[in-house]
């Protein structure tokens, strides 16, 4: 279930290559948006291949194909373990317009889940380039992905792996409207002066430039590859540029997308309850999906212990070197909902997940 390309060639680009992107070729008017990754050769015609992505037929046309970024660590194999296992269970419930599925992996080689997940193998940038800030990986990957595969669904779906799906989602986007997750922390206004950089007065008020990153977001297939490569530009304008680099630390690549998707005229219907993130957010009952990107700690009375480590604890970060065993202790009484839910999900994962190693 790996895709891989028979003539798919390694990049041979020094950091040079990067530092000299300017960004007046970005926004110019008109530009000619690469679908390759600057300096690489475009395929011939005799070297060309496609890939296909199978989808299961369904009888909807408002299908979306889901994508998920991966590495091949442990922390992140595990994590799209999981979040497959529960993309199985509501693709073909009612209400879901859930389509195919794709790992899209950016160590550049084949691994260990190849028959088990849908995954496309994408190269990571050259040795440096990320300096050290891994996710610059995302937006190459979906350029190299969206370039060689042939995906069925009009809308695209991106996902993290530490994503899980709670009911089955429907197509949220509207036309050409994609639909997104706002973020509290991703504030353009406050930022102007920075973003002005990458996002000129001519292309209009910088509110046009929504609060948001590039997951979870559904979008058309056409539009996501308009903005794909500006995205990858973008990103790395911004990661060599120290003061934009200050600025947004860790989440760059969130701005950078919706800087990117701005500049393509591409406006998100913001739903809240799109995602979920515990222990801040307490309930499940509106969302499709749980993010658990912060850890949950409590004291045994079921009181939240912020900045420290809990009596009970759930913490991705606590399952970097191995996977987290099967039957997870539950949370005691008076925790909130979303954090019972959370960690029941991943106890249903793993219990029927083969050969699920601790």
């Amino acid at each position: 279930m790996g895709f891989r390309g028979k003539f798919f060639f390694p990049i041979l680009m020094t950091l040079s290559l990067f530092l000299i992107i300017r960004y007046n070729y970005i926004v110019s008017d008109d530009p000619p948006l690469r679908q390759e990754f600057p300096g690489r050769r475009a395929a011939s015609s005799r070297d060309e291949v496609t890939y296909s992505v199978k989808t299961p037929s369904k009888k909807t046309k408002r299908l979306f194909h889901t994508a998920v970024t991966a590495t091949d660590s442990v922390y992140s194999t595990w994590q799209c373990r999981v979040m497959y296992y529960w993309y199985n269970r509501f693709r073909d419930e009612p209400g879901s317009d859930m389509g195919g599925y794709t790992r899209i992996l950016h160590s550049g080689r084949p691994d260990g889940l190849m028959d088990e997940i849908p995954t496309f193998v994408a190269d990571p940038l050259p040795s440096g380039v990320d300096k050290g800030y891994v996710v610059l990986n995302r937006p190459w990957a979906f350029v190299q992905w969206l370039q060689q595969a042939h995906i069925e669904e009009d809308y695209i779906l991106m996902a993290e792996p530490d994503h899980i799906i709670v009911k089955p989602i429907p197509n949220l986007a509207r036309g050409n409207l994609a639909a997104a997750f706002p973020f509290f922390y991703i504030e353009p206004k406050k930022y102007e002066s920075v973003l002005r950089k990458f996002f000129p007065k001519e292309n209009g008020p910088i509110s046009r430039i929504d609060p948001i990153g590039n997951s979870p977001v559904i979008v058309t297939k056409n539009a996501l590859m308009k903005i794909a490569p500006t995205w990858m530009n973008v990103s790395l304008a911004m990661k060599n540029d120290p003061q934009t680099d200050k600025a947004f630390g860790w989440v760059l690549e969130m701005y950078a997308y919706a800087v990117s998707s701005a500049l393509h005229g591409v406006s998100n219907i913001l739903h809240k309850d799109f995602m979920i993130q515990p222990p801040w957010d307490t309930e499940t009952k509106n969302t499709f999906i749980i993010h658990y990107t912060y850890g949950c700690d409590f004291d045994m009375k079921g009181k939240m212990m912020v900045g420290k480590i809990g009596e009970w604890r759930f913490d991705k970060r606590s399952y970097g070197s191995k996977p987290p065993p099967r039957n997870l202790p539950l949370p005691p009484q008076g925790v909130p909902e979303s954090v019972v839910t959370l960690v029941t999900m991943v106890n249903e994962a793993t219990a029927n997940i083969p050969n699920w190693e601790s």
